[in-house]
């Protein structure tokens, strides 16, 4: 035990205990991991509310296996890092001035939201349309499955969050035009292209995936004109130039068909929680949620009935998971402004708020529910506020 004590970290960090307020818990003499207990204080001691066994519904980015090649590189979380998280997989992706994400396709649809910097992405439908935009920080794309794409920085290199509508989705194992190549008798790529087969000399060997290339130029100068037109609905959408519903403590952006009307099989909201609020008690009555935490840190508690309920400690760079219609909210626990994404598979954006449904029930209903007292029946609001903060 003496031995334990001795390798616990000295100096400035504060080593947290199991130990609750109502004294619930004990001391833990280790072996353990001090640093990520601190990033966990609502897992090492979980708010007395918390009961039951609920399953794991975060997993970190800094977690994930990072996948490095010259031109920038991926990492992705899906079912095999967070099992519950069935309905949406994530891959978070650099590339370095015009590094490119090669022309490929998915049996899976594509939502992406640009974190950092810029890039020129092109798409082509079956009608032979096609689609060349430059996307910035705050712009989303969006992808069908089965149409070919590509993904390709500009000058100054960016990073971006790409979405897929299947949990178990991979990034290594699209379907992707230099893997073809490789796997595809010189003789029928000669047939098919009317060349001698000399001219497939220089072939990949095998799938490049994120490769190296000089920055493009103007997107004037490598426009391709398509005899048949481009593209009727865009593949671009700009988040951030969307106005925000603004309440008390932060805002919300709600993207889904209705306005970007590409994007028919993932719908999502951009949330801001200033310090000292946060994302209401609330539920999704249409399908689970998948997060991504953009910056600052908070944590998010999840009721699933039954008296059971569990708290999360999440930050910049994770991953959290709501399944179908169980109950929640986000508390910003830092001193900078929370952003994430809330991801669903589904054309339409939906929640209800408890507030809300509390103040359009008949008071006496309520209160013989709840016992509430007058205090809180007449603070009820009518009108939902996604984000709130109070004294």
């Amino acid at each position: 035990m003496d031995d334990q004590k001795r390798n616990l970290p000295t100096g400035p960090i504060k080593v947290p205990q199991p130990v609750r307020k109502d004294g619930a818990g004990g001391p833990d003499f280790g072996p353990r991991d001090v640093l990520r207990d601190l990033e966990n204080p609502d897992m090492l001691v979980p708010p007395a509310t918390d009961a039951g066994l609920l399953p794991n519904m975060k997993f970190s980015f800094s977690d994930a296996h990072m996948q490095l090649n010259r031109g920038g590189w991926s990492r992705e979380i899906t079912v095999r890092d967070l099992p519950i998280a069935t309905t949406l997989a994530g891959v978070n992706m650099s590339l370095v001035p015009g590094g490119v994400r090669e022309l490929h396709w998915h049996q899976q649809s594509e939502w992406a939201y640009m974190i950092w910097g810029c890039a020129r992405i092109t798409s082509v439908d079956a009608q032979g349309r096609n689609f060349i935009a430059d996307v910035e920080k705050g712009d989303l794309w969006f992808f069908p499955a089965g149409l070919p794409h590509s993904i390709q920085a500009l000058a100054e290199g960016c990073e971006f969050l790409l979405v897929f509508d299947d949990g178990s989705f991979s990034d290594l194992n699209t379907l992707s035009i230099s893997d073809w190549f490789a796997h595809t008798p010189k003789d029928v790529l000669a047939a098919n292209f009317g060349v001698p087969e000399s001219a497939f000399d220089g072939r990949p060997d095998n799938q490049l995936y994120i490769f190296e290339d000089r920055v493009p130029g103007p997107i004037a100068s490598e426009a391709v004109e398509s005899p048949y037109g481009a593209i009727p609905l865009s593949f671009k959408h700009k988040l951030l130039a969307q106005e925000p519903l603004r309440t008390p403590g932060g805002s919300v952006r709600i993207v889904d068909s209705s306005n970007f009307p590409a994007s028919k099989t993932i719908a999502a909201a951009l949330v801001e929680i200033e310090p000292g609020a946060m994302r209401e008690l609330h539920w999704h009555p249409n399908n689970d949620e998948w997060q991504y935490y953009l910056t600052g840190q908070g944590r998010m508690t999840v009721f699933g009935g039954n008296g059971i309920a569990r708290t999360f400690d999440v930050r910049a760079g994770d991953v959290g998971y709501v399944p179908f219609a169980f109950g929640h909210y986000v508390q910003n626990t830092g001193t900078e402004t929370l952003w994430f994404l809330e991801m669903f598979r589904s054309d339409r954006f939906a929640d209800v708020s408890l507030n809300q449904w509390m103040a359009l029930t008949p008071k006496d209903l309520v209160q013989a529910n709840l016992n509430a007292t007058p205090e809180l029946l007449n603070a009820l609001r009518k009108v939902k506020w996604p984000v709130v903060k109070y004294p």
